[in-house]
């Protein structure tokens, strides 16, 4: 629609003679959005991008649509039609058009969505969600649902967190088959990393190729925990290669992480095409590679002379089984990103949205922590210091996004002071930095003052936030975990590093709607579903005590983070360290470093042998 109707200056002069024009990012401002597409939809039955709504200079919606071509087709106005349609009832029928708007304000206020009270997941919805998702679940082609199929990311880490507890083989065979179909086709950059958001069909070959940073923020976490639970060779290169893709492509001159790359890009021939940057042709192969390897690449990356994108081109995707010749390929794939680098690349968003990175800091302290990465953790610090700086400010209020170090001027809403809790209490865990958790508690004392209400309902704007036509609420996860499940996770990891039964108690009062949709739609409260295994499982606490120079307190460290209990929570310090609640009054064991693993703060017996943490932890 910019291309098509707003930068038409016939349809602009109208526009901008009978309208005030407002375009919002709704990542800059996801409650403005909320809100109206939650009208679209109560409206139409369908919503989408780009959302075009008709307001009252009051806010209030009254007339609603997705896409408006720029010329009328079969059952489908143009965008001129509707502009002159919309202009002549507010000049005509304004008494009208009010009343239509009140009304369905009224109705979208009835729908506020209530579950403040209900119980946390138990046992049996836990069980039950596990087999309303193998119901769903594609076992042809892996993943739930039909086309497009979207990285389940945070159903994966339910299913691989439900397997850890339980030893549920089901859930460890859907995660692990699908993680391996999605490595392996389009979705993924064979070349350079990083998955691209959805694929168009239900075979992950075809890819919508914009990338975005939280997606492959979660997935490198759930590749890195898959590893952890099965050894993987694949999930190992997967979680890697997508962490140096996000450090090489997305991260700015400030340490932050961009948000996305564009699907499309400039074309030899002057246009601009989605997946140009990405497809290649058998006749590109042999450009780069000469006649034997291009063949050999055709094979192994599937590329055919019909195609299996557009004009004849492929995207690349991995054969199945192993390949014998690792050498060969690594070869053929670094003299392909070469020469791929040198074509026209796609637009970067560079907005550091809080939230996103905050999903970032923890993917990759975890990642450079279980594959003894040094750098990835220091990336992870490195923007984990760039939001303490930029985005938060001395009374534990975030802005939402970032510009070359420039603060945004949009609040920050619930899943920002969650995922950012996340990232630094990961961090605190990996580092043993006490002060990560002190930020954290920060953050989410700031969640319980102004996002909590009485009963425990926690809004995804804060009380004091621009007011809307209502109070934006949506407990259910979506492209990235909803605030309300991030914060129940951030508050129970809280709790576990310091004893408060009340960060606890707004924990699980938070799961509340986990247990609410746990049978009813289980795919759109994965992580809510992988919080509440953490819950059950108590969350285990290790702490580590010795100095931090001895080679044993490493491997005590390195055994408590490897071991897979749920939401387990790390922390590491010298004897008599004040850094963690968890190491007060911990010593060492007859003078050897000791790891002393606990629920709720009772502990086990000292242990100096790392295989007996992992045991504990099991």
């Amino acid at each position: 629609m910019a291309r098509e109707s707003f930068e038409d200056e016939v349809v602009a002069a109208f526009l901008n003679e009978h309208f005030v024009a407002v375009k919002v990012d709704r990542e800059e401002r996801p409650d403005v959005d909320a809100v109206y597409m939650d009208a679209v939809v109560a409206a139409t039955g369908q919503g989408g991008w780009p959302m075009t709504v008709f307001l009252t200079p009051e806010g209030e919606p009254f007339y609603f649509g997705t896409y408006f071509p720029p010329a009328p087709r079969p059952g489908m106005p143009g965008f001129r039609q509707v502009l002159e349609g919309v202009a002549a009832a507010w000049r005509d029928r304004r008494e009208e058009v009010g009343e239509a708007a009140a009304k369905i304000v009224r109705d979208l206020l009835g729908r506020q969505f209530e579950y403040g009270g209900a119980n946390p997941p138990g046992e049996a919805d836990l069980h039950t969600a596990l087999m309303v998702l193998t119901r769903g679940y594609d076992a042809v082609h892996a993943g739930f649902g039909d086309a497009p199929k979207f990285p389940p990311s945070m159903v994966l880490e339910f299913l691989l967190r439900h397997h850890a507890r339980t030893g549920s083989e089901a859930a460890l065979q859907m995660a692990r088959d699908t993680c391996e179909a999605m490595a392996r086709g389009g979705i993924y950059d064979q070349l350079g990393g990083g998955f691209a958001r959805y694929a168009v069909d239900r075979t992950w070959t075809v890819p919508h190729f914009e990338k975005m940073l939280y997606d492959n923020a979660l997935l490198i976490r759930v590749y890195a925990h898959l590893w952890r639970a099965t050894g993987s060779d694949l999930a190992r290169r997967i979680a890697l290669e997508t962490a140096d893709f996000l450090v090489r492509e997305l991260r700015t001159e400030q340490g932050g992480f961009a948000s996305a790359l564009d699907a499309d890009s400039d074309t030899p021939d002057g246009g601009h095409a989605e997946g140009a940057y990405y497809v290649w042709t058998p006749a590109q192969l042999r450009e780069v590679l000469g006649e034997d390897d291009a063949l050999a690449a055709q094979r192994w990356f599937g590329v055919t002379e019909e195609g299996t994108f557009e004009a004849g081109a492929s995207v690349l995707r991995l054969a199945d089984g192993e390949l014998t010749d690792a050498t060969r390929i690594d070869d053929i794939r670094a003299r392909l990103l070469a020469a791929r680098e040198r074509r026209p690349l796609p637009g970067r968003d560079d907005k550091v949205v809080t939230a996103w990175n905050g999903l970032a800091i923890a993917a990759l302290a975890e990642t450079g922590a279980y594959f003894e990465r040094p750098d990835l953790v220091q990336a992870a610090l490195d923007a984990a210091d760039l939001l303490v700086r930029v985005h938060l400010d001395a009374h534990g209020r975030l802005v939402r996004t970032s510009r070359d170090g420039v603060p945004g001027t949009g609040a920050g809403v619930l899943e920002d002071y969650a995922d950012l809790a996340e990232g630094f209490l990961t961090l605190a865990g990996v580092t043993g930095e006490g002060t990560w958790v002190e930020f954290a508690g920060l953050l989410l004392d700031t969640v319980l003052r102004h996002f909590s209400a009485e009963d425990g309902t926690l809004y995804d704007t804060a009380d004091d936030a621009e007011e809307l036509i209502r109070r934006p609420q949506d407990p259910t996860d979506n492209a990235t975990p909803s605030g309300c499940s991030a914060a129940a996770g951030a508050l129970l990891s809280y709790a576990a590093y310091t004893g408060s039964d009340r960060h606890r108690r707004a924990a699980e009062g938070a799961l509340g709607v986990a247990g609410a949709l746990a049978a009813r739609a289980p795919r759109f409260i994965g992580w809510g579903l992988a919080v509440a295994e953490a819950a059950l499982d108590g969350p285990r606490e290790t702490a580590v005590v010795g100095p931090a120079e001895d080679p044993a307190t490493t491997a005590l460290h390195r055994a408590a983070l490897l071991a897979p209990a749920p939401g387990a929570v790390v922390a590491v310090g010298a004897p008599g360290s004040e850094e963690f609640a968890l190491l007060r009054e911990r010593g060492l064991l007859d003078g050897r470093p000791a790891a002393y693993v606990c629920r709720g703060f009772v502990c086990d017996a000292p242990t100096d042998r790392p295989d007996e943490v992992v045991a504990k932890l099991r």
